[in-house]
């Protein structure tokens, strides 16, 4: 085993030597976003291109970079030429891109997203101006999509564990008081400072201490935390050894579920290139500070994300809520004293300690410092990863690094938090991203899901939605939640079948805040919040279901009938080709008629439909037309360029 000084100097030679490679380097963002959109078969391709034609190339997987709506995404680095960044870059694209830029050294300007370093070459511009980028702030991020995950040298390149030799040399106080400075708060969605946490854990008398990192990441949309693990798992490791270093901790789990391997084999691996370099097991690097790490495959339960529920997990139990007090940070795993981290505020660690609490705390807003990761999904044009400094509005996460709604429709909501969160109307984007406004608001952090919604939602069915994930997650232990969740669903699908009174109303309201205030755990607490938060903002689309039999978003098909309009009908019959169970007849060219009673309301055909304003439309008391947007040809994707 070589020292650590001799391993830097050997990982900074290896990464110069690839910056510096006298033939074309491709880095290809393998993470699950990039595999899911086809980046395996680019990889694939680019090696037989490669190996065919006896070239002098790499090809480099890396982790995700950010844009997944642009995936399948690649950076080609040539000899004496700045980094460029490529999107949607399949099989037939790679060769043309290793043909054009690789071998001829002229971009693609059709792909190009922008240079990696701010440099303008031949007509393509930084990336940091590209419209998904503005505002953004890559701390945590910092490594994804430029490294390899799975080799340490790359990592150690980069600043790597620079936190945790100085967190050895500060020592367990020095630690605290930079954390402090910095006001690092929990990124699991409570924002509890790290610190307090800390000085709690510390102040109890006990030989042993325990450290988790909770990965048990469940919210539907959200990836912040799977995304970090795949592209730069050594970061966690860090951050988990210069917390476990300040606790006094002596073991430490990374609590993951089993849904994401390549997360668990990246983090295998990288566990594995830690005790080569002496950065786990007894007295790590020559100091009396001993610390190991284990990986605990979580089985998808939703409420092992709560800190008890975990803990339970751990020691081979249900994973079910206990009360509180006693504090995990008091009596936690085992009984002793255990300090619960979210993988970013891990990932925070080593950055804050290389680079002090006050550069941390100068980004963000007063209450809340740093930055933020979230998964921006749902009705926005550019979904994908992203990282921006606490503080930041929604509009400008929405409208400017999301490019709003497609289609040109409007913004009805926003649903932060997950399935525990609330939703944010359209006439309060302009609210601050911090932990106190979203809480004002009705709503909350949480991990950083971020779910954007148009006219074409409805809000009783997208609280129906989310309390149906958290009613078939609740643990069934505590009854506020067991019997009260259930009770909500029933009360939401009943009006969204057109079925309730406004008494009903009333009922949700009053069950709601029974569960939030009796529940056991944080699920249980959180989880009236999307029918709260609906009903405080889209009360009148209620009223609506309940007095007019009607859904305006026209999405409970309950209260929808699908006719065709014989004026606008042409017989081209993709409405009938579209639909599931033959509900639609007619000849070519000739006017097509739908079977009500054979119809089941699932609205292929209206989406099907070629016409700007759709032949099929859907009646509800009046008659209600949707437009149907055209869509854009392939040629057209993707639609920003840095050209």
């Amino acid at each position: 085993m070589s020292s650590i000084a001799e391993t830097y100097t050997q990982a900074e030679s290896d990464w110069k030597a690839l910056e510096s490679a006298q033939g074309p380097v491709f880095y290809v963002g393998a993470a699950t976003c990039g595999r899911a959109a086809g980046a395996g078969k680019t990889i694939e391709r680019l090696e037989q291109e490669i190996q065919s034609r006896g070239l002098s190339a790499r090809v480099v997987e890396t982790g995700c970079i950010g844009p997944c709506c642009l995936e399948p995404v690649m950076i080609v680095q040539t000899p004496g030429a700045p980094q460029v960044l490529y999107g949607g870059i399949g099989p037939e694209e790679a060769t043309a891109v290793l043909e054009r830029h690789g071998l001829g050294g002229e971009p693609c300007a059709e792909w190009a997203l922008g240079t990696m370093d701010g440099s303008v070459w031949k007509g393509v511009g930084p990336f940091q101006d590209h419209p998904m980028m503005a505002g953004q702030v890559r701390h945590v991020l910092r490594n994804c999509g430029i490294i390899d995950p799975e080799k340490v040298e790359h990592y150690l390149a980069r600043d790597g564990y620079r936190g945790f030799l100085r967190a050895l040399e500060i020592g367990p106080d020095g630690i605290l008081e930079e954390v402090k400075a910095s006001n690092l708060r929990g990124r699991g969605g409570a924002g509890f400072p790290a610190w307090r946490k800390w000085e709690f854990c510390r102040s109890v008398t006990s030989e042993t201490r325990y450290l988790i990192c909770n990965a048990d990441e469940g919210d539907p949309g959200a990836f912040m935390n799977r995304s970090v693990l795949e592209s730069d798992p050594h970061a966690v490791l860090e951050g988990m050894l210069i917390a476990a270093r300040a606790l006094g901790a002596t073991e430490g789990y990374i609590y993951c579920r089993a849904e994401y391997p390549l997360a668990i084999h990246r983090l295998e691996k990288a566990l594995g290139q830690m005790r080569e370099l002496g950065l786990l097991g007894k007295n790590i690097q020559g100091t009396d500070f001993s610390f190991e790490m284990k990986i605990k495959k979580g089985a998808g339960a939703f409420v092992c994300g709560e800190e008890t529920a975990l803990i339970a997990s751990i020691e081979g139990r249900r994973g079910m809520p206990q009360p509180r007090p006693p504090f995990p940070a008091v009596s936690g795993l085992w009984g002793k004293p255990t300090v619960i981290h979210n993988v970013e505020s891990l990932a925070n660690l080593p950055q804050i300690l290389v680079r002090g609490g006050a550069w941390f705390a100068q980004f963000g807003s007063e209450s809340s410092k740093g930055t933020k990761t979230f998964a921006l999904a749902g009705k926005v044009n550019r979904t994908g990863l992203i990282e921006v400094p606490l503080g930041t509005s929604l509009r400008h996460i929405i409208e400017v690094v999301g490019g709003g709604s497609p289609g040109g429709k409007s913004v009805k909501a926003v649903q932060t938090g997950g399935p525990s969160g609330g939703c944010v109307p359209a006439d309060q984007l302009d609210l601050p991203v911090d932990y106190e406004s979203l809480t004002a608001a009705g709503t909350i952090m949480g991990s950083g899901g971020m779910i954007v919604l148009d006219e074409d939602n409805c809000m009783v069915d997208i609280a129906k939605y989310f309390l149906s994930f958290t009613q078939e997650e609740s643990c069934g232990k505590c009854t506020p939640c067991r019997v009260g969740t259930r009770a909500m669903h029933a009360v939401l699908d009943r009006i969204s079948k057109g079925l309730g009174t406004l008494e009903d109303i009333n009922t949700l309201e009053e069950v709601a805040m029974t569960v939030k205030n009796g529940s056991l755990c944080g699920l249980g607490q959180t989880a009236p919040n999307p029918v709260l938060t609906t009903l405080r903002y889209f009360r009148h689309e209620y009223e609506a279901h309940i007095l007019r039999k009607e859904c305006t978003a026209l999405a409970c098909s309950a209260l929808v009938e699908y006719q065709i309009d014989e004026t606008r009908c042409t017989g081209c019959g993709a409405c009938r080709r579209a639909c599931p169970v033959g509900a639609i007849s007619g000849e070519s060219k000739k006017t097509h008629v739908i079977d009500p009673k054979t119809c089941i309301h699932c609205g292929a055909c209206l989406n099907r439909c070629p016409e700007a304003f759709a032949a099929v439309y859907r009646q509800s008391g009046t008659v209600l037309r949707r437009e149907t947007p055209k869509k854009k040809s392939a040629a057209a994707a993707p639609e920003e360029s840095a050209s």
